[in-house]
């Protein structure tokens, strides 16, 4: 079998024709599988589900309980079949419940990663290298620039800073899935042990991280109804970044504008969203580790989407690999 007859891009999303499903579609389709519970790869409105459990978990939580029409969970590793096409997911390190999906069908394997990183994460179960004959992989950050630097550094720069300036508050903005609670447990493994307060977009979803085993110490609401603004003198605070551009963040004292991000490699980003301290903490692979990835596959074919394909597919034509861009529409970077 040929690759392009196994999955095929369509307007939808990725499509398997003998499967009869779609993987990580932008629209209500009759057969969805999903890698993840961000809102550029998981929406509600299909008839039928196929996730881990903790995405099926989340969706439920952003969306409501009645999301699907029907819903199954995949057990990471498990081989199931669907139409008579195997499929299995597969940790990636992006977010919790977060998996690659592998499709096996007439001796050929592709895996459609979604979104992933390398780097330790102790939010959500690490990225496992799947062997495969095509490698489907994100390029959000496929450019050389882009080489993220340690967490635990950048970590520090925001403890640093809440140091120098107890009389302010430190806002972070770090998106309500995954980010968000990655900030809060690395403030943790610092040391940090004061209470931290989040927005409340930020609430269902760290409930449930903590339900799932990860530990992210004391939380409180960042309210300023009824007491002071001195109140929050030299906390942190950690909000979505949309929340920072309301009356929501003047309540606090002479706020620190933080954002945790990949793109806070970029200074003009940066100065646009009137950022202080830009952190660089990105839940997706930088440049070498995209490239340690397709070589770590085994692939002998790659297909890059969700971002800077063309550099990515370059770098595979220089090292002997046959490549190509998906083109797919309709996904963003809401977990970078």
């Amino acid at each position: 079998m040929r690759a392009r007859d196994l999955l095929v891009p369509r307007p939808e999303g990725l499509f398997c024709p003998p499967g009869g499903f779609f993987i990580d579609p932008v629209r209500p389709v009759d057969r969805a599988l999903i890698t993840h519970g961000h809102s550029d790869h998981a929406r509600s409105g299909h008839a039928h589900v196929l996730a881990t459990r903790q995405t099926l978990d989340i969706m439920a939580l952003r969306y409501g309980e009645a999301f699907a029409g029907a819903t199954q969970a995949a057990a990471l590793g498990e081989v199931l079949t669907v139409n008579g096409v195997g499929v299995s997911f597969h940790p990636a390190g992006h977010v919790l419940g977060s998996a690659q999906i592998a499709v096996e069908h007439g001796g050929l394997r592709i895996v459609a990663s979604g979104d992933y990183k390398r780097r330790p994460d102790p939010t959500c179960a690490a990225f496992e290298v799947v062997p495969c004959d095509v490698f489907i992989t994100e390029a959000t950050f496929g450019l050389p620039v882009f080489r993220h630097p340690d967490a635990t550094e950048e970590t520090g720069r925001l403890l640093k800073s809440a140091a120098q300036f107890p009389e302010r508050a430190h806002l972070v903005g770090a998106y309500a899935l995954g980010k968000a609670q990655r900030v809060m447990r690395l403030l943790r493994d610092a040391g940090y042990d004061r209470p931290i307060y989040i927005h409340g977009a930020l609430q269902k979803l760290s409930a449930y991280y903590q339900s799932q085993g990860v530990e992210l110490g004391r939380l409180e609401s960042a309210t300023v109804e009824g007491g002071s603004k001195g109140a929050f003198a030299g906390a942190i605070v950690v909000g979505p970044p949309s929340a920072f551009a309301d009356r929501w963040a003047r309540r606090f004292p002479d706020p620190v504008s933080a954002f945790a991000s990949g793109w806070m490699r970029i200074r003009q980003r940066a100065r646009q969203r009137g950022v202080e301290l830009p952190l660089i903490i990105s839940d997706h692979s930088d440049w070498d580790e995209l490239t340690a990835t397709i070589r770590d596959t085994g692939a002998s074919e790659v297909w890059v989407t969700h971002g800077r394909e063309e550099a990515l597919v370059r770098w595979c034509e220089l090292a002997g690999i046959a490549a190509r861009p998906l083109h797919l529409v309709g996904y963003e970077d809401e977990g970078d």
